[in-house]
């Protein structure tokens, strides 16, 4: 059995991060989350590289590839049967399946996105995982994210210490000078048309 460096990548490897999968594979949520790509997507140009940290089975990166088909797409999973799902997409996917917090960039991306991942790792870690983000990235980092400005914990479906909020956007702010905020957004549970997880998403420039 693989060894992780924390309960929280044991937690998304193992049966919990397969029963999430089940949850979660649906044609609403890409319709919703074409929505949201298209406000953060707009107006921003010369996108020709995305990777998504911890993609699930790919349902950002099938909206983020129907507003940008041109675009060459990458992926980071750590869960087996998730990495199944994510190569039915595209044979030119590429996949790393592998924790993020073992993910080494071979080259830099255009856009680097992050969504509903950060709340879920160990706080620990997350100062690392903000440098893999910034490293990553040639020019644009999008993370969305459950946003508090103070970090709490929140009991996640009878499980402690798996969902944790804060200000991920202010902490990279602070951590890397040369980035820019250059919008931000938030997505409702109860929009009538288009509902998110009560995310909020900022969209980064780096200068």
């Amino acid at each position: 059995m693989k060894k992780y460096k924390t309960e929280q990548e044991r937690f998304w490897a193992g049966q919990f991060g397969d029963e999430y999968i089940k949850r979660n594979d649906n044609e609403a949520i890409i319709a919703s989350n074409i929505a949201m790509f298209s406000k953060i997507l707009d107006g921003i140009k010369n996108v020709e590289s995305v990777i998504e940290f911890g993609a699930n089975i790919g349902l950002n990166l099938i909206a983020v590839k129907s507003l940008l088909p041109n675009t060459e797409i990458s992926a980071i999973e750590i869960n087996q049967k998730a990495v199944l799902e994510l190569q039915q997409l595209s044979e030119k996917i590429t996949i790393y399946h592998k924790s993020i917090l073992d993910f080494i960039p071979e080259y830099k991306r255009d856009f680097v996105l992050i969504k509903g991942v950060l709340i879920h790792l160990d706080p620990n870690c997350l100062q690392d995982v903000y440098d893999k983000l910034y490293q990553t990235s040639n020019r644009y980092i999008c993370i969305a994210e459950y946003y508090n400005p103070v970090p709490v914990e929140i009991s996640y479906r009878g499980h402690e210490g798996k969902l944790f909020k804060r200000d991920y956007a202010g902490e990279m702010l602070e951590k890397f000078k040369d980035l820019s905020l250059i919008k931000y957004g938030f997505a409702y549970h109860r929009d009538p048309s288009f509902p998110q997880d009560d995310l909020t998403w900022f969209l980064f420039e780096k200068k």
